[in-house]
C-alpha cells in the first residue's frame, strides 16, 4: 500500500509537536508564495490569479505522492519562461486561448513525468554526482540572492535578466538605492539570524517578516517608496478540462517532454539538495510520479506546469518542517489568505521577504561539503566548479547537464585506467600481508611478478590494461599472477584482450594465472569459452593457491641461488609456517 500510497509511510509520524512545526512553516510558506505566485504567473504570460492557483494545488499532490518530506512544488522560474517561450509561438500571453493552452501542456507534461515514474527511469538522476548537486544548490543560493537584492534596494531592475547584467543594473543604480526598503530588508535579515540564534525552536521567518513589517509601516510604507505586495485577487481554483486537439498535441509534444525533463531534474535536485542536510533518503521513481500526479491533477483545477521550488523548500526546511504536512498547511493557508484576508497582503512589505530569501539563499549554500570536495578531489572540484559558474551563466537545466556531462567524463576517465598494483609479501607482517611494492619498498621475486588490478576489465580499459601487461612482458620474470579480486566486471572486449595477452605470453614463453576472481566474471568467461582459450589450470580461488601451484613450475636451480626467499615455499625461507592466510 506503501507503494502506491506513498503517504501512508509517515502519516504516523504525525503527531501534535510535528503538526505544530509543519503548521508554522507552513505560514511562512504561504506568505513567501503570496508574491512569487504572482510574479512567476507574469512571467508564465498567464493572469496573476493562476500563478497562485498553481501554488495551492501542487504543493498537496507532490506532497501526498512524492517521496520527500521538504520539497515544495509550484510555479518556478525555469518552468514558467519554458511555458511563456512555448506557448507565445501559438498565441497572445494572457488570452483565454493562451491559458487554455498552458493548461492543456500541464496535462501534457504531467503525464509524461507519470510514465516516467512508473517505468522506474528515476535512476537516471542517479547521474547527477553529489558535486553536482553542491555545485548547483550553490549557483542557485546566488542567483535567488541576486534576485532579491533589487527588491531589498529599492531598485528599478528587469526581472529575468541575466546574472551579470542584474549585478551590472545593480552597480549602475547604486546611487538610487532607497534606503528605508534597505532597513526594513536589513531589519528582516538581521531578525531572523538573531531570533535564530537565540531560541532555535522559535519561527525566526514568520517573526522577523512581521518585525519588517511593522518597520516598513512606522517608516511610511509605500508613501516612501517601499514596495508591498498589495490586495490579492480572491478566489479558490476552478475546475477545469485541459483540452488539446491532435494537432495541437504534435506541436506541443516536444516542448512537453522538455519541461517535463526540466521539472524533474529540478524536484529531484531540489529533493536531494536538502535531504544532504536533514538526512533523508529520496525514491527518484516515487519523486517522478508525485510531480507528474501534481501537473496532471493540477491541470484540472486552473494550474499550469510546475516543479519544485529551490526557495520555498528551503524556506520549509529551514522554517523546521517535519513532515509534508507543512506544505499541505502552506496550500490551505494560501487558499484561505486569498479567500479571506486577502487586502492584509497591502501590509506586507517586499523587502521585508527578500531579506527573509536572502538567509535561506545562504543556508542553501552546503560550505562544509563545498570545503571538504575542494581539499580532497581535484575532478569533483573541477565538477562542482563548472556547475556553480554554468548555474550562474547558464539555464538551469543546461548547468545540470553541463555537471553531469562532466561527472561522466571525469567517471569514464577514470575507470578507464583501473589501478595496477605490483605486490610483495611484507616479511615484518604478522600474517605476511601482500603489499605495493613502491610504496613498502619491498623485494620481489626474480621469477614470479604479482599484480593486483582494481578495476572492471571493460572496453574501455582495454587500451590501458593491455598496454601494462604489455610492458611487464619485457621483464625477466617467466610468471605472472593477477590477483583478481579488485575486478567487478569483464565485457567482451576485456575478455578477448585476456585471451590475446594470455597467447602471446605462451608464445613467448611466459606464463599468466589467475587468482580470486569474482564469481560474475568467471561465469562470464565460461560462457563464452574464454575460461577454456585461456586455459582452467590458470585460475585459482586464492592467491596462495596460486602461489603454491606456480612455484612448481619455477626454475629451481634460481630459486637455490635466490637471495630473496619471500614466499613460504622458498627452501631457504626461515619464516615460519603461518596457519593464517597471507592478506592481500
Amino acid at each position: 500500500m506503501v507503494r502506491f500510497f506513498p503517504f501512508l509511510g509517515w502519516i504516523n509520524e504525525v503527531n501534535s509537536r510535528s503538526l505544530s512545526s509543519d503548521f508554522l512553516a507552513g505560514i511562512t510558506g504561504a506568505i513567501i508564495v503570496l508574491p512569487q505566485g504572482v510574479a512567476f504567473a507574469m512571467i508564465a504570460g498567464m493572469p496573476a490569479i493562476y500563478g497562485l492557483y498553481t501554488a495551492m494545488i501542487l504543493p498537496i499532490v507532490a506532497a501526498l505522492f512524492g517521496s520527500s518530506r521538504h520539497l515544495i512544488s509550484g510555479p518556478t522560474t525555469a518552468i514558467s519562461v519554458v511555458v511563456f517561450s512555448t506557448v507565445s509561438q501559438f498565441t497572445d500571453p494572457g488570452t483565454p486561448e493562451f491559458v487554455s493552452i498552458a493548461i492543456g501542456l500541464t496535462l501534457m507534461t504531467g503525464i509524461i513525468q507519470f510514465i516516467l515514474g512508473l517505468s522506474r527511469l528515476g535512476i537516471l538522476v542517479n547521474f547527477v554526482s553529489h558535486s553536482v548537486i553542491i555545485g548547483f544548490t550553490a549557483g542557485a543560493a546566488i542567483l535567488i540572492a541576486t534576485s532579491q537584492l533589487r527588491h531589498l534596494m529599492g531598485l528599478n531592475i528587469p526581472s529575468g535578466v541575466p546574472f551579470y547584467e542584474s549585478w551590472s543594473y545593480m552597480f549602475d543604480q547604486a546611487g538610487n538605492t532607497n534606503f528605508l526598503a534597505l532597513l526594513v530588508g536589513v531589519t528582516t535579515l538581521v531578525g531572523a539570524i538573531v531570533i535564530k540564534k537565540f531560541h532555535k525552536l522559535a519561527p525566526n521567518m514568520l517573526l522577523a517578516l512581521i518585525l519588517g513589517s511593522v518597520v516598513a509601516y512606522y517608516l511610511g510604507g509605500s508613501t516612501k517608496g517601499i514596495q508591498v505586495v498589495g490586495e490579492l485577487p480572491r478566489g479558490l481554483p476552478p475546475v477545469s478540462l485541459p483540452f488539446v486537439d491532435f494537432e495541437m498535441f504534435q506541436k506541443l509534444a516536444p516542448n512537453a517532454f522538455a519541461i517535463a525533463l526540466l521539472g524533474l531534474i529540478e524536484a529531484v535536485a531540489i529533493a536531494r539538495s536538502i535531504a544532504t542536510k536533514s538526512g533523508q533518503r529520496i525514491d527518484s521513481n516515487q519523486e517522478f510520479i508525485g510531480q507528474g500526479l501534481s501537473n496532471v491533477v493540477g491541470s484540472f483545477f486552473s494550474c499550469y506546469s510546475g516543479s519544485g521550488s529551490f526557495t520555498r523548500s528551503g524556506i520549509n526546511y529551514s522554517a523546521g518542517a517535519k513532515t509534508p504536512m507543512a506544505a499541505i498547511f502552506a496550500a490551505l493557508i494560501l487558499m484561505s489568505i486569498i479567500s479571506f484576508v486577502g487586502p492584509l497582503a497591502s501590509y506586507l512589505p517586499i523587502p521585508a521577504m527578500a531579506g527573509i530569501i536572502i538567509v535561506v539563499a545562504y543556508n542553501l549554500v552546503d560550505f562544509v561539503h563545498i570545503r571538504k570536495i575542494l581539499k580532497t578531489s581535484k575532478r569533483e572540484s573541477t565538477v562542482l566548479l563548472i556547475t556553480l559558474f554554468a548555474t550562474l551563466m547558464l539555464e538551469l537545466e543546461y548547468a545540470i547537464y553541463l555537471g553531469v556531462f562532466f561527472s561522466l567524463v571525469f567517471y569514464l576517465h577514470q575507470t578507464s585506467k583501473p589501478r595496477i598494483v605490483r605486490l610483495a609479501p611484507d616479511p615484518e607482517h604478522k600474517y605476511r600481508m601482500f603489499l605495493n611494492v613502491q610504496k613498502e619498498d619491498l623485494t620481489e621475486c626474480p621469477q614470479l611478478i604479482v599484480i593486483r588490478i582494481e578495476g572492471s576489465l571493460f572496453f574501455g580499459a582495454v587500451e590501458h590494461v593491455s598496454l601494462e601487461l604489455d610492458s611487464l612482458q619485457r621483464e625477466p620474470q617467466r610468471h605472472l599472477l593477477i590477483v583478481s579480486n579488485g575486478i567487478n566486471l569483464i565485457d567482451t572486449s576485456g575478455a578477448e584482450m585476456l585471451v590475446e595477452i594470455v597467447n602471446k605470453w605462451n608464445t613467448n614463453g611466459k606464463y599468466i594465472y589467475f587468482s580470486g576472481l569474482k564469481m560474475r566474471a568467471r561465469d562470464f568467461l565460461k560462457k563464452g569459452h574464454y575460461w577454456d582459450e585461456i586455459g582452467e589450470d590458470r585460475f585459482f580461488w586464492h592467491k596462495e593457491e596460486a602461489i603454491k601451484s606456480i612455484f612448481d613450475k619455477l626454475d629451481k636451480e634460481k630459486c637455490d641461488k635466490c637471495d630473496a626467499q619471500i614466499f613460504l615455499e622458498c627452501p631457504k625461507s626461515s619464516v615460519t609456517k603461518v596457519t593464517s592466510p597471507q592478506i592481500m
